[in-house]
C-alpha cells in the first residue's frame, strides 16, 4: 500500500474517548460447547484517530465490533463488562440497547467487509441508500435521492446519478465497496468501523479504498476503527496498533513502535510471516501450528503452545503490561528481554505492500 498516510495520534483526555470497550467477555452458546470468543478485551477510540486491530481469522476482531453496535445475537451474549459510547453504555440493560439502536447508523457507521451479501439484489444502490436517510434522518423520498447522488460522488463514483438507478451486480467490486462507504457516512457518523473493507479486492483497487478512507477520514474528521489481518494496510493507515489472538489483546503500541520493536511473539510472528522488500527469502516464515479452540483455550497466554519462548510461567495468563509511553505488552517472555534488547530486524517501511 502506498500513498495513505495516517492521521497523527491525537492528545486528548480520557474523559473525551468516543467509543470505549472495557473488559469485554462475549461467549457463543452451543451443543457443543461455550465458545469463549472474547475474553477481557479493553481499548478505546479518540476523536479523528486510526485504531487498527489485527489478528488471525478466529481471534475475536469482528465479534467485538458487533458488541460495539449492539448486534451480538443469540447463541453470542455479552456475559461480561461494557461497551460505552461518549460515556454511555451501550450493552448493559434495556436503556443500554435503546441507547445503541439509536447512534447505530447515525453516529457510529459500518463498512462490512464483503459488499455483495451486504447489499441487497432486489434493490438499486440509490434506493439503499436512500432508505438509510429516510429511517435514520427522515428525510423525504426526494431529498434522500439528491443526498445519495451527492454521497456516491463524495466517494468517487463516475456518473453519480445514473449509477444510483443501478442494482449491486451492475457495480465492480471496488464500486460496490465505494457504495457501501457511501452508506456508512449517509449519516455523518463520528466513528467509522471498517471490518476487512478491502476483502477478495485486488491490491490496486484495495490502494484505492483506502485512500479514500483516508481522504474521508480527513475531509470529515472521522475517527476509524479498522478491523483487518493485514499488517501492511495497518503500517499505512493507523496510528495506533492492538494485537489480538484467542479472543485477548496481546499487544497495544503506536504503529511506528510495534513495527520497529514488537513486544510479544505472536506480534513477531506475524511480521517475519510477512515479506519484505528489502530482503530475499527463499519461503516465508510462518508460525507453527494453529489457533486455539476457544471452546476449550489453553490455559493461561493463549499463545503459548505455539510460541518459542513458551515455558510454565505462561501457564499463568500474563496481564497487559504498559512501559509508560503508550505501549502495553501481555507476555511473560517479551521479545525486548528475550533478544537481550537489540533490533529484530522489524520496520514498518519495508512491510507495506
Amino acid at each position: 500500500m502506498t500513498g495513505v498516510e495516517g492521521p497523527a495520534e491525537p492528545s486528548i483526555d480520557s474523559a473525551d474517548h468516543l467509543l470505549e470497550v472495557d473488559d469485554l467477555e462475549i461467549h457463543f452458546f452451543s451443543r457443543h460447547g461455550r465458545v469463549q470468543a472474547v475474553r477481557g478485551v479493553s481499548f478505546h477510540v479518540d476523536p479523528g484517530e486510526t485504531l487498527g486491530i489485527v489478528g488471525e481469522s478466529g481471534s475475536g476482531k469482528s465479534v467485538t465490533t458487533q458488541a460495539i453496535l449492539g448486534i451480538v445475537e443469540v447463541p453470542g451474549r455479552i456475559v461480561g463488562g461494557d461497551v460505552k459510547w461518549k460515556s454511555k453504555s451501550v450493552v448493559n440493560g434495556p436503556e443500554g440497547k435503546a441507547y445503541a439502536a439509536s447512534v447505530r447508523g447515525n453516529e457510529i457507521g459500518i463498512v462490512f467487509q464483503d459488499p455483495m451479501t451486504s447489499l441487497n439484489p432486489l434493490f438499486t444502490v440509490g434506493a439503499q441508500i436512500s432508505e438509510v436517510l429516510r429511517h435514520h434522518l427522515g428525510m423525504n423520498r426526494k431529498e434522500a435521492a439528491e443526498r445519495t447522488v451527492d454521497l456516491l460522488d463524495l466517494v468517487g463514483i463516475p456518473s453519480a446519478s445514473t449509477r444510483a438507478k443501478q442494482h449491486p451486480h451492475e457495480f465492480s467490486g471496488g464500486m460496490r465497496q465505494r457504495a457501501l462507504i457511501a452508506m456508512a457516512l449517509a449519516c455523518e457518523p463520528e466513528l467509522l468501523i471498517a471490518d476487512e473493507p478491502t476483502t477478495a479486492l485486488d491490491v490496486t483497487i484495495q490502494a484505492q479504498i483506502f485512500e479514500l478512507l483516508a481522504e474521508v477520514q480527513e475531509r470529515l474528521g472521522l475517527a476509524v476503527l479498522l478491523v483487518t489481518h493485514d499488517l501492511g494496510v495497518v503500517a499505512d493507515f493507523c496510528s495506533r496498533v492492538h494485537v489480538m489472538y484467542g479472543g485477548r489483546v496481546l499487544e497495544k503500541a503506536p504503529v511506528d513502535d510495534l513495527f520497529g520493536r514488537p513486544q510479544s511473539p505472536y506480534t513477531g510472528g506475524l511480521l517475519t510471516a510477512m515479506p519484505r522488500l528489502d530482503q530475499v527469502r527463499e519461503r516465508l516464515v510462518a508460525i507453527e501450528g494453529s489457533p486455539p479452540d476457544l471452546r476449550d483455550p489453553p490455559p493461561g497466554c493463549p499463545f503459548q503452545p505455539r510460541c518459542s519462548f513458551g515455558d510454565d510461567d505462561c501457564l499463568e495468563a500474563p496481564e497487559l503490561t504498559s512501559d509508560g509511553a503508550g505501549r502495553e505488552v501481555a507476555c511473560w517472555h517479551p521479545l525486548e528481554d528475550v533478544s537481550g534488547g537489540t533490533d529484530l530486524g522489524f520496520s514498518k517501511e519495508p512491510t507495506r505492500g
